[in-house]
């Protein structure tokens, strides 16, 4: 019987068995079973039940038995053998393989919450084993409530080039990282409460080949972000200029949703200027009544007063049935340049 030496998570297992009948008689009856003894359970990998009618002598029962591999830790083959001799004894033996199942990669992941709805996701994928593995797959299968797009490749004279180049190999201890960006579909964008709510992203789907070109392929169990908490209302940018002239105003739109799902608001709006950004308009004006789950858009203008990478700050959101004020502070960023520098629209 030949075992396969290293034997990693997600590849198959493959064993070949032979039962040789070294005696100078005919045996008859003869059943072969082969089980594979987990922590959890016991598989039987016979290809059949049906038991060989005689065997004569110096001949053998040859079978090849596949499994994929799903658990770490300690595997046991027990191959049994049933047979009759030609004197109508019943005999029996088992033999037993045991083989470590061993993890091939460490999968660490990280989750970005964006203002639109819109959830980032990056994968850490590093390479435990002793060989160089060829990364034939690394995919994102979403969630029912998303689509995904694929952040790991550029375009180079209008063709989708890898980021990790020409070479799809992953050498012993070393990581790479994946990028996906899962964008809620339109039917449930449109729900506030719902999509805030949805903690279940998708899962991995990873298929690599070890250097002697087996096959393996892993799945992780479903991916689960925290929700992000907004509060009662929440307010996200819509339009800012990337770059604004020192001293002269300009407009940014925001968007400002009750993300309750049962009580209306009656919204108040103050800004507040800060040492380099400041407000242009009134302070303190009545945006009126936002019902549950519903939004509003407003174009605001605002200037400033120093150069450099500023931050916008200063809105302040307050609920007059509750008394409550929500503040918002360092949502956006602009870079304000002298106005002798030309900026482009």
């Amino acid at each position: 019987m030949i075992l396969q030496l290293n034997i990693f998570l997600g590849e198959t297992f493959s064993s070949y068995i032979s039962v040789h009948n070294d005696s100078n008689q005919i045996v008859k009856d003869i059943l072969v079973k082969a089980d594979l003894q987990t922590s959890s359970q016991r598989l039987n990998l016979s290809a059949s039940n049906a038991a060989v009618a005689e065997l004569k002598p110096d001949c053998c029962i040859d079978d090849v038995i596949h499994h994929e591999v799903k658990e770490i830790g300690t595997h046991i083959l027990v191959c049994a053998v049933s047979y009759t001799t030609q004197g109508g004894e019943k005999m029996y033996f088992r033999k037993f393989f045991k083989f470590q199942v061993l993890k091939p990669l460490d999968v660490k992941t990280k989750f970005y919450n964006a203002e639109t709805d819109e959830v980032f996701l990056e994968a850490q994928i590093q390479n435990i084993t002793t060989s160089p593995m060829f990364m034939e797959k690394v995919s994102l299968e979403p969630s029912i409530m998303y689509n995904v797009t694929e952040l790991n490749s550029v375009n180079q004279a209008g063709e989708c080039v890898s980021t990790f180049g020409s070479r799809a190999y992953l050498q012993p201890m070393d990581t790479r990282q994946y990028l996906y960006c899962l964008k809620p579909k339109k039917e449930f964008a449109e729900k506030v409460g719902i999509i805030k709510g949805v903690t279940v992203i998708g899962k991995l789907d990873i298929v690599w080949k070890t250097n002697l070109g087996e096959r393996g392929r892993l799945q992780t169990s479903q991916l689960q972000r925290m929700a992000p908490g907004y509060g009662d209302v929440r307010l996200s940018l819509e339009a800012i200029p990337d770059t604004v002239n020192l001293e002269e105003p300009f407009h940014v739109t925001c968007k400002i949703t009750n993300c309750s799902s049962e009580r209306t608001m009656d919204l108040v709006l103050e800004m507040c200027n800060t040492s380099s950004i400041h407000w242009c308009g009134i302070s303190g004006r009545q945006l009126g009544k936002l019902h549950p789950s519903s939004s509003l858009c407003l174009a605001l203008t605002l200037l400033s007063s120093v150069q450099g990478l500023q931050s916008v700050s200063g809105l302040r959101i307050t609920d007059t049935f509750l008394k409550r004020t929500y503040e918002y502070d360092d949502i956006a960023q602009v870079c304000v340049v002298s106005s002798a520098v030309k900026v482009e629209s």
